[in-house]
């Protein structure tokens, strides 16, 4: 558990960090990642999640229930959020005004986030039959890292101040790997049963599932075919799928 609350923490950490020092960022090579984890985070949910999910056949009913309410929770904080989670990057227009009450409302909206999915990373045997947790967590890491370069381009814009921009950022890359802890400790001393851990765990895919779905279809504009993107998108399927299968 050590070494995936660092990884979590200096992911994000070191990818917002470098917002600081690249002022314009190539956009077709950028795109081209987000699609990567978009598609890589979509199959996983698919051939990971959802499969541990449903391995528990009284409870499918419900299961499915509790990933629509995820789904339409992340919906929800994307309303706060303005799809930095998407890695959508923000832009300093010459009339924009400095507001820093909006960034707080990103960040609260992106800590919620990040403290669902580092939640999601305790898996319990009880809930995992016979994977352990790497493939879910180098999606989450490949979805981190332009996650908190987005939010620190926000946070340029609408933070006055450098050194309160990192305070947030810190804030933030704090945010999954607490959620990864209390989830563990809240799982060792039974405070969370292994039933109410798999709808919490239904929860976090449909957050999943909605994040990575709409990275995929928002990088194809107007839905025009871009081989390029497809391509990406197929390889990181791929590798969801052979890390899954042979890791």
């Amino acid at each position: 558990m050590i070494t995936a609350l660092l990884i979590l923490f200096f992911v994000a950490l070191i990818a917002g960090g470098i917002a600081f020092y690249i002022p314009k960022i190539n956009t077709g090579t950028y795109k081209l990642w987000l699609v990567f984890a978009g598609a890589y985070l979509f199959s996983i949910t698919l051939v990971h999640i959802f499969p541990e999910l449903f391995s528990h056949g009284s409870n499918a009913g419900y299961i499915g229930i509790f990933i629509l309410l995820g789904f339409f929770l992340q919906q929800g904080l994307e309303f706060l959020s303005s799809g930095v989670e998407h890695g959508h990057i923000h832009v300093h227009e010459r009339n924009h005004q400095h507001r820093e009450s909006s960034a707080i409302l990103v960040l609260v909206a992106l800590c919620i986030h990040a403290f669902l999915e580092g939640g999601l990373l305790a898996h319990p045997r009880t809930v995992t039959h016979h994977h352990d947790s790497n493939t879910l967590l180098w999606g989450i890491v490949l979805h981190k890292a332009p996650e908190a370069f987005a939010l620190m381009s926000v946070l340029l814009c609408d933070v006055k101040s450098k050194t309160r921009a990192f305070l947030f950022l810190l804030i933030f890359s704090l945010a999954s790997p607490f959620g990864l802890f209390l989830s563990n400790y809240l799982l060792a001393n039974e405070w969370m049963s292994s039933q109410a851990f798999t709808f919490f765990f239904a929860v976090v895919s449909g957050n999943f599932l909605h994040i990575s779905t709409t990275i995929v279809f928002e990088s194809s504009l107007d839905h025009k075919f871009n081989a390029k993107k497809m391509g990406v998108a197929i390889l990181a399927a791929a590798v969801a799928v052979g890390t899954e299968l042979f890791a």
